[in-house]
């Protein structure tokens, strides 16, 4: 059985080493700060699916007012390709719709065709634009 709750300290280290199996792990990104910097903003929609007393996925819900977002949606690789992910991105949406959000918005590797295909099965779709950035602290 799988139960998808709000992320908790002691989840630490089992979360960064499933982000790091999942390849989402990138050299100018501390996992360990970014889990510090979603703690201080709406802690809550930062989640975690656990079976068996492990971490299997997460994913980091935002929303400013404007639009949502979608960060860390990992699944643990043995389990990808079994629903998880879209259980995961259902609870997203369904937070982010009660909080009156009209659009989701993420970000994807565009070398990592995978995750698009799967992103496009669930209903999203890629858009026409070009994701800028700007890094105001170094990790």
């Amino acid at each position: 059985m799988i139960i998808i709750r709000p992320y908790q300290p002691t989840d630490e280290a089992a979360v960064v080493a499933l982000w790091q199996a999942c390849g989402l792990v990138a050299p100018q990104n501390d996992p360990h700060k970014d889990i510090a910097r979603k703690l201080g903003v709406n802690p809550e929609w930062f989640l975690v699916a656990e079976a068996d007393g492990r971490i299997v996925g997460t994913v980091m819900v935002g929303y400013e007012g404007h639009r949502g977002w979608i960060n860390y949606l990992a699944v643990e690789p043995a389990r990808q390709r079994g629903g998880l992910g879209k259980t995961l991105m259902d609870e997203a949406e369904r937070r982010l719709r009660a909080a009156g959000c009209p659009k989701i918005n993420l970000q994807v590797r565009p070398t990592n065709r995978g995750v698009i295909a799967f992103y496009e099965r669930i209903g999203f779709s890629v858009e026409g634009s070009v994701s800028l950035g700007k890094r105001l602290v170094r990790d």
